[in-house]
């Protein structure tokens, strides 16, 4: 799948907003890590459901062009030249992360660069619904994708929850997944449908 320069993937062919595990073909994921990617779980969020959320066309759409609505503009060095990187968020990523925030515990979890993912997310969000970042050297790189194995994160399998645009991300796990369909300038449904009913 093509990549940027800094690491976010370009928009996939659309497959709909939900899609049952659409690469059914499991792969066995590589034994854990000793140590976790994940802190000690808080003990506010002991009894809460582990929510991984990507970041580029999750909850937004990055581009090196120009945008003339966009919501941040990122400067981000790379090879020693300083490139501006133009952030639209996802309609109603505000009520979502916020909500998501206070129902479960939610980790960033994506295959981009610290140096372009933190500032984003620090300008996103708002309400320290993040409980822990984990950016590309957490992934593990496999047949040309960097996978995000959720068994690293010491979290139960059985309680997390991975909400991800693209398969190949959570190709470990396709049964932990919620599949968004990309964002950018493709009419998507909004991020509020995800939430649970209130």
């Amino acid at each position: 799948m093509p990549r940027t320069a800094l690491g976010a993937r370009e928009p996939p062919v659309e497959t709909g907003f939900f899609s049952a595990s659409l690469f059914a073909a499991r792969q066995k994921p590589p034994q854990a890590a000793v140590k976790p990617l994940l802190p000690e779980i808080k003990p506010q969020d002991a009894s809460k459901l582990c929510v991984v959320i990507d970041l580029d066309e999750t909850l937004v759409h990055s581009s090196f062009k120009p945008v003339n609505n966009a919501d941040f503009i990122i400067p981000v060095e790379i090879d020693g030249i300083m490139h501006q990187v133009y952030v639209l968020k996802r309609p109603h990523v505000d009520e979502f992360l916020q909500r998501m925030g206070e129902l479960f515990e939610c980790v960033l979890f994506t295959a981009s660069l610290a140096k372009y993912a933190d500032p984003v997310a620090d300008l996103l969000d708002k309400w320290g619904a993040f409980r822990a970042r984990l950016f590309r050297e957490s992934c593990v790189f496999h047949r040309g994708n960097y996978v995000k194995d959720l068994s690293r994160l010491g979290r139960d399998l059985r309680r997390i929850i991975i909400v991800d645009n693209s398969p190949a991300s959570y190709i470990f796990h396709p049964d932990n997944a919620l599949i968004t369909s990309g964002g950018g300038h493709v009419p998507t449904p909004p991020l509020c449908l995800l939430l649970p009913p209130v």
